[in-house]
């Protein structure tokens, strides 16, 4: 008895944990804000692209000192007869610092591969938008799976604390019938030892209770010490909806599932490769303009605009006649980097068909299985019942009771344990369609 109650206090006054509450939790994991960070590097690549196509200005700013040691030069002169000497002069050192500042301009007026490469950062960004979605679904659902996970062991504590109690009244009515004479003392003690085992049961269980509390707290950044509760769902309160067709499931997982939008603009950033790779054929245009002030004197550089200026402009235009075929080795490079993104959305679109059939079938498998589960639940209730009056008017034993009390326990775990099947496989199957979170879906 000290274990058990141990066992209650272990699982005192929990963090309760609504089912919509793990589901935004997941959604704000470390996972999930991971995957918003890639986002969010993906959204700078697109500026880093769009920088090339705007104007290019630096500037810069000066001094620059010059020693000049002793040294000597030649000065060629004439001579009379109509020839010409070097007469050597010599030249004192010297030293002086020269002051410069420059703006610099450069606009590309035409490169396609600048074009392309923009256009490739945002099929990159759009494809990291869809797997952030989509990393983003995978979390929700390990969340929905980890708070059925702990519901399910709870739930299944309870089942088997109603069979402890009714232990308990069956030990009771055996100690009531053997006072009576109307049974023996062994009668007594099989109902004590199936007490015996049925609170062992109990508290067998509470270990996994733990298990699932860590695992739930720690996917929803919780502390991982923190003792959690995942309250009863309304929807398990309820008659269990039926499943869309199959069909209509397909079609929402062709539109809705992040991971094809993912996909498919994966595809387009390696077709737009092939593009970028197809621009060094082509030329490329530029315009450039140098303003610059120079001299030895500071206060004529920094302090007299009207002086020391001086202005080049011009245009440029560059064509790569030939590379060594650098070029066309880069574009049969891009073409098959594309095919095989194409053979990866065509793979990940069968595979995806497969998901969905599988969670379909599993859902209406789970709604059928529920039904049954709930007629053998009543069954097993009238069984035990009628083996408890038979006990009662003395004409059965403690055995006959007991093997119906398991069989109603059997059949109340198996009904708890469909009903929460058919709400994960539900989920499940939401996730392949890519409609957890319809508001996200593209």
């Amino acid at each position: 008895m000290n274990a058990f109650l141990l066992a209650a206090v272990l699982t005192a006054a929990p963090t309760p944990i609504q089912l919509e509450e793990a589901r935004v939790r997941s959604r704000e994991n470390t996972q999930s804000l991971s995957a918003l960070l890639q986002v969010a590097s993906a959204e700078q690549d697109v500026r880093i692209a769009r920088s090339s196509l705007l104007p290019q200005v630096g500037f810069q700013v000066g001094a620059t000192g010059v020693y000049s040691g002793p040294s000597r030069s030649y000065n060629v002169v004439p001579t009379g007869d109509g020839s010409y000497v070097n007469i050597p002069v010599p030249v004192p050192e010297s030293s002086f610092v020269d002051f410069g500042l420059s703006v610099s301009i450069r606009q590309v007026l035409y490169d396609r591969s600048i074009w392309a490469r923009l256009e490739q950062s945002g099929a990159q960004l759009e494809s990291q938008r869809g797997q952030a979605l989509e990393d983003r679904d995978a979390s929700e659902q390990e969340g929905i799976q980890r708070f059925f996970l702990l519901y399910r062991t709870q739930a299944t504590i309870q089942v088997l604390q109603a069979n402890v109690k009714r232990s308990e009244e069956q030990l009771e009515r055996a100690r009531a019938l053997f006072v009576a004479g109307r049974v023996g003392k062994a009668e007594e003690l099989s109902a004590q030892v199936n007490l015996g085992n049925d609170r062992i049961a109990v508290v067998a269980r509470q270990s996994q209770l733990v298990d699932n509390q860590v695992q739930l707290a720690t996917w929803l950044a919780l502390p991982g010490a923190e003792a959690v509760a995942a309250v009863e769902p309304e929807l398990l309160r309820q008659t269990p909806e039926p499943v869309m067709s199959l069909p209509q499931a397909l079609e929402e997982a062709r539109t809705r599932r992040p991971l094809l939008v993912a996909l498919r603009e994966r595809l387009r950033a390696a077709e737009l490769q092939e593009r970028i790779a197809h621009s060094g054929f082509l030329p490329r245009l530029s315009l450039s303009v140098d303003l610059q002030r120079g001299g030895p004197d500071a206060d004529i550089v920094f302090l007299q605009p009207r002086l020391q200026n001086s202005v080049r402009g011009g245009i440029a235009l560059s064509w790569d006649l030939f590379n060594g075929w650098a070029t066309t080795a880069q574009q049969s490079q891009a073409r098959a980097q594309s095919r095989v993104a194409e053979l990866n959305l065509r793979q990940a679109e069968r595979d995806l068909e497969g998901q969905v059939r599988q969670a379909h079938a599993s859902v209406e498998a789970q709604l059928v299985a529920t039904e049954l589960a709930e007629a053998n639940r009543k069954a097993a209730a009238e069984a035990l019942a009628l083996a408890s009056e038979r006990f009662n008017a003395g004409v059965s034993s403690t055995l006959e009771v007991r093997d119906a009390q398991l069989k109603l326990t059997q059949a109340e775990l198996t009904l708890l344990e469909n009903r929460i099947d058919v709400e994960v496989a539900r989920f499940a199957l939401m996730r392949a369609m890519g409609t957890l979170n319809p508001g996200e879906a593209k």
